[in-house]
């Protein structure tokens, strides 16, 4: 899944979409620059970005699930550093180093979808070597390890043991929380209705034509007045609201209900004959007389 950290910066809210897999897996770069799905330069000039936000505050909504800790980690520090007030909302499937990177948010700030699933779990690697190469990548691992759950910890004000344990079931690879099993492992603080794309669009839309028109000098229009119809006056709409009750009573009375008639089925007795049957049987009839 691509890696995507779009940033849109605003005088009042500054919003993150984190979307795909965090950070750059090697297998995704290639000699021909073109040819590469990501680059490491796009993702530290989205951490630059990050540091250079000056909104009071900052919704990061994570879709993802998971990616390179090490590049968790630092979008961590990077929202860390900020001043700003940072909510985190997760969506979907939250697994892994996502999981790392919704710590970032301020006090009862971490907010999960009531549609969500979450997951933390071991770290992984893939390695090759002697032994002792092996064994260094096991330290590495565990040290990891380690270094997550007292993320896990320091935002739940609980034993890091607790997270480790949570991390190492299922032969490490964890197991998936709901919502609310996720606040009660202290791992986010509330859950939330799944965001309404149309009106946020909206609301986004009219902020854009605010600031053009703002910019050209032109003043904006009179707010509308509250339970106007733009199309109709209150006059108008009572006439309408009217000949619609009146429309309705008359189709009610005019409709009445599905009548069936009876039908009587063939006894068992009964034989049914074929269309060429009947036909044998009247000309035999016609013979006769």
């Amino acid at each position: 899944m691509k890696s995507e950290i779009q940033i849109n910066n605003a005088d009042d809210v500054c919003q993150i979409d984190i979307e795909g897999t965090i950070g750059i897996p090697e297998e995704w770069q290639f000699e021909d620059p073109d040819a590469r799905v990501a680059t490491y330069e796009r993702f530290r000039d989205a951490l630059r970005r990050i540091t250079e936000i000056d909104a009071p505050q900052v919704i990061v909504n994570i879709r993802s699930t998971g990616g390179d800790v090490n590049d968790a980690l630092l979008i961590l520090d990077a929202l860390r550093q900020l001043s700003a007030r940072i909510v985190t909302r997760c969506y979907g499937y939250t697994a892994s180093a996502a999981t790392i990177i919704a710590q970032a948010a301020s006090e009862g700030c971490r907010e999960i979808s009531e549609n969500a699933l979450y997951l933390i779990h071991n770290a992984i690697c893939s390695t090759e070597g002697n032994a002792a190469e092996i064994a260094s990548e096991v330290e590495l691992l565990q040290q990891t390890d380690a270094r997550i759950a007292a993320v896990y910890a320091s935002r739940s004000e609980r034993p890091a043991e607790e997270f480790l344990a949570l991390m190492g079931e299922n032969n490490g690879n964890g197991r998936w929380l709901s919502p609310e099993e996720a606040i009660a492992a202290g791992l986010a603080d509330r859950v939330i209705e799944p965001a309404r794309t149309g009106s946020s669009l909206a609301q986004n839309l009219s902020r854009g034509w605010q600031r053009l028109l703002s910019e050209l000098g032109v003043r904006s229009a009179p707010k509308r007045v509250a339970d106007r119809n733009i199309l109709h006056s209150q006059a108008e709409l009572q006439e309408l609201h009217r000949r619609s009750s009146i429309a309705a009573e008359e189709t009610r009375r005019r409709i009445g209900p599905t009548r069936v008639l009876p039908v009587e089925d063939p006894s068992f007795g009964d034989t049914i004959r074929s269309a060429n049957e009947r036909a044998y049987a009247e000309d035999a009839r016609c013979f006769r007389n």
